[in-house]
């Protein structure tokens, strides 16, 4: 059969897309309509939010400069190599090219060719909706014209992760079409979507169902099925072509996964730890699109778990990338067992979606509580990846711990951190029918129309490492509306807010949003103290005397003298010293620090008091 020639393919495909446009319009109407579900709160776009100077503005742009700058032919190189075109460029080396040397586990290099493909472009097509910024557009558009003719299903044959890399895939395309206005992204998204098909399992698959079936090694064993519907339910979303929809229900994990979590019941000891996390997100589009509830309480009740049973003092978890029994000591003895504490980039993007999901739809803080936990003591210290695919992947919270690079090149890390790093504007603020609610508290300006009104919220703060919040109110006309400030649930008695100078009365308690609801002006501000104490949490229920330090929300780490033995009078006796604080141990001064001010020396999470 004579292959089309890449020209022929793109005029197929841009007919194809101009011919469904009007269509597809209709269908996308009628997928709304069809989505009935009201949630509490909704999201605004990521040009609503602008971060203003600060680490995540700073991180932000890191990831959006380094992808930008990515050579398009090596990105495109292993797509090329299988469909038989031609295929310049460099090897990227790493987990990203295809190599004779794959051996897993032993040897990794080659291990899922292109599986970050589609990460990239979702990274950069949400930098492009947060900044506008011309170049990034067409970056994208062009990687999403020169990987059309690349869509082949010889790339599947023998490939171990085909669900996984297409799952990726389909998440670049559709953000490529929603937030890059990309106009072959829906139509080469139907064509990847063809190629795989032949490839992917009659229904999500468990890790121990795949086992069983013949392969020739155990990469075969470890795809993810059971990720696919929030993706496969985003695209029948935008583009409202039911076949999306239909896949999305065929890949919901309900017997071995969905039905147990929305009886309650645990069943996440053992499991992959991120790409379980990551599939309650299925969990939750299954509820926004279908209306059901069961997946609602999956959702809930899984991230309860995780949060409640499976994490670390910093909202990391997953020691060696598994869940761990509650009641079995497995996290503190994780401490001297594994240097793999918490798979952070991806565990950090995981566990912001899903927060988000549910933040969306139950308005509750513990959400809000749960992402800055993991913002500012796992991903904001990430460190940055290099130009050869060096990647920050693990964090270590081991006794003796320090921070690394992964070995492998290009790994999946790479790929969820320019995403999550987007993702921070739209985690910060949430739009509620009669007003704004202040999730994070990030230098930011969010803007939005209340009533037909223009109006900003401005962020200026150095929190974590202040406890003041300054919010400037912005509006071309008085407008009434409230502002809901989250009130963590560790905040002091003498958290205190006030409007243009004037205390408000205390009617909200930790744990809730306090609610400012008044006809605004444009200048008024809000000040916010938030009382942060030091305090002690345990690693688990079974060692309430294995325990690490935390101000606010930050979890501090001891540097320097590893041994050393406090007390909870001196580790609760903390001196604060700028961005440090001083303990006094039997051995004497020890500085403790944030994740994020860690650099090569030694650290230490978890210390052993006296009961």
């Amino acid at each position: 059969m004579n292959r089309p020639s890449r020209r022929s393919f793109l005029r197929g495909a841009a007919a194809t897309a101009s011919a469904a446009a009007l269509s597809s319009r209709r269908s996308v109407a009628a997928a709304t309509a069809s989505n009935t579900v009201a949630t509490k709160l909704t999201q605004f776009d990521y040009s609503d939010v602008r971060l203003l100077e600060g680490p995540m503005l700073d991180q932000f742009n890191t990831n959006h400069a380094f992808f930008l700058a990515l050579d398009e032919d090596m990105l495109l190189k292993p797509f090329r190599q299988r469909a038989g075109i031609p295929a310049p460029g460099e090897d990227m080396g790493g987990w990203y090219s295809w190599s004779k040397d794959f051996d897993p586990p032993r040897n990794m290099t080659g291990y899922v060719p292109g599986h970050s493909f589609g990460q990239y472009v979702s990274g950069l097509a949400r930098a492009y909706a947060i900044t506008g910024y011309q170049p990034t557009q067409a970056k994208v558009q062009r990687l999403v014209r020169n990987f059309a003719p690349a869509v082949s299903p010889k790339f599947y044959t023998d490939y171990p992760l085909p669900a996984y890399t297409f799952d990726k895939t389909n998440c670049g395309l559709i953000d490529a079409h929603q937030f890059a206005s990309d106009p072959l992204a829906l139509a080469v998204l139907g064509h990847a979507t063809d190629a795989v098909l032949p490839y992917l399992p009659e229904k999500a698959l468990t890790r121990q169902e795949m086992a069983a079936r013949p392969h020739p090694n155990i990469a075969f064993t470890w795809d993810e099925s059971y990720t696919l519907p929030e993706n496969l339910f985003l695209a029948y979303k935008r583009s409202g072509n039911p076949r999306y929809r239909r896949l999305a229900q065929r890949y919901l994990q309900d017997d071995t996964y969905f039905d147990p979590l929305a009886e309650d019941r645990n069943i996440l000891p053992s499991l992959h730890a991120y790409s379980h996390v990551n599939a309650l997100s299925s969990a939750a589009q299954a509820y926004l699109v279908l209306g059901s509830q069961k997946h609602l309480r999956a959702a809930r009740n899984g991230f309860g778990f995780v949060v409640t049973t499976q994490s670390f003092a910093t909202g990391g978890w997953g020691p060696n990338e598994t869940f761990r029994a509650p009641g079995s000591g497995d996290l503190e003895a994780s401490l001297t067992s594994t240097h793999a504490s918490f798979e952070t980039p991806c565990g950090a993007y995981g566990h912001f979606k899903i927060a988000r999901y549910l933040m969306r739809v139950a308005g509750d803080s513990l959400y809000g509580d749960s992402m800055e936990k993991v913002l500012y003591n796992t991903i904001l210290g990430a460190r940055p990846i290099l130009k050869d695919g060096t990647s920050f992947y693990y964090s270590d919270y081991n006794n003796s711990a320090s921070k690394f690079y992964f070995r492998d090149k290009w790994p999946c890390c790479s790929g969820t951190f320019p995403q999550v790093t987007a993702d921070y504007g739209i985690s910060s603020y949430f739009r509620s029918a009669d007003g704004v609610y202040v999730n994070l508290f990030v230098p930011s300006r969010v803007t939005w129309r209340q009533n037909g009104a223009r109006v900003a919220l401005e962020q200026h703060t150095e929190y974590p490492y202040s406890p003041e919040i300054r919010v400037s109110v912005h509006t071309d006309r008085p407008e009434t509306f409230a502002v809901y400030l989250r009130v963590p649930k560790w905040a002091g008695s003498k958290t205190a807010i006030a409007v243009n100078g004037r205390t408000v009365s205390q009617d909200w308690k930790p744990g809730s949003f306090a609610a400012l609801r008044r006809e605004w002006k444009d200048g008024d501000r809000i000040e916010y103290r938030i009382d942060m104490s030091l305090r002690l949490e345990p690693v688990d229920p079974q060692h309430p005397n294995t325990v690490a330090l935390l101000n606010g929300p930050l979890t501090l780490f001891a540097t320097g003298a590893l041994e050393s033995r406090f007390s909870r009078a001196q580790l609760l006796a903390a001196n604060r010293q700028g961005d440090a604080w001083k303990i006094m141990s039997n051995a004497g001064p020890v500085t403790f620090v944030s994740f994020s001010s860690i650099q090569n020396q030694k650290y230490r999470l978890y210390h052993e008091v006296a009961a």
